[in-house]
């Protein structure tokens, strides 16, 4: 039985899809049987990231709906021959769906898998409480920001309230100088504030961005320091 893990952030643009697409490439490439779901109705990007979107017949609200069978929406990536993935909806949809529905597609995905990697939507509204009903447990993706801050607080919260404890957190786009200088929030500051035990740091570098844009998980290269941050989240995991 595998393990259901949801990646959040309490805001937008923390890097939150990046790091669900190479924290999955680093799994599979450490031999896991690997799929990523993409649950930000309407604002669909794991697919992107993966180069994948020419791919994407059937998607999670297909499933949930029972449209499709699970594995007709499931693409594998060719560069890895355990990694799926699955894409959100194009549309904001979803009023339909409950959180049973979610949970049981988290059953049958962990019964194959080993790791099924949630790629939540930002803040906190259904969709959220949609994201989290199945999961084992949570990642946060946090900037070092004080509005990233303060929202990762909120969902944070909100997490434990509905009963998912087990969370843990990430730093991602650090600026050393940045923090050296005072102009934003240091790593202690960010720990201090935030309950979540942390499991990572992720340094700023316009190499993610690209590889983003290319369509190509920026863990693929062996060797980087970027491959080795990630490789030691997946072992704190």
């Amino acid at each position: 039985m595998g393990k259901v893990i949801v990646v959040a952030s309490g805001k937008g643009g923390t890097g939150k899809t990046m790091f669900s697409v190479n924290l999955g490439a680093t799994l599979a490439k450490q031999g896991n049987q690997v799929v990523l779901v993409d649950l930000d109705m309407g604002l669909r990007n794991l697919d992107l990231y993966f180069g994948l979107e020419n791919k994407v017949v059937y998607d999670v609200h297909d499933v949930l709906t029972g449209v499709c069978k699970i594995k007709q929406a499931l693409i594998r990536d060719k560069r890895f021959h355990n990694l799926y993935v699955m894409a959100s909806s194009p549309n904001r949809i979803g009023g339909d769906l409950t959180p049973l529905h979610m949970k049981v597609l988290c059953e049958k995905l962990k019964a194959e898998h080993d790791y099924v990697i949630i790629d939540a939507p930002s803040g906190i509204d259904d969709g959220m409480v949609l994201a989290i009903a199945g999961a084992d447990e949570a990642i946060l993706v946090v900037t070092p920001d004080h509005s990233s801050i303060r929202d990762t607080d909120n969902i944070d919260r909100q997490m434990v309230e509905m009963g998912l404890t087990e969370r843990r957190l990430v730093i991602n786009n650090v600026d050393k100088e940045l923090m050296e200088r005072g102009y934003v929030p240091t790593i202690a500051e960010i720990t201090e504030t935030l309950n979540p035990e942390l499991i990572g740091v992720i340094q700023a570098d316009p190499n993610i961005r690209i590889s983003t844009n290319l369509g190509i998980p920026i863990v693929i290269k062996d060797g980087t320091y970027i491959e080795e941050t990630f490789r030691n989240i997946a072992e704190r995991i």
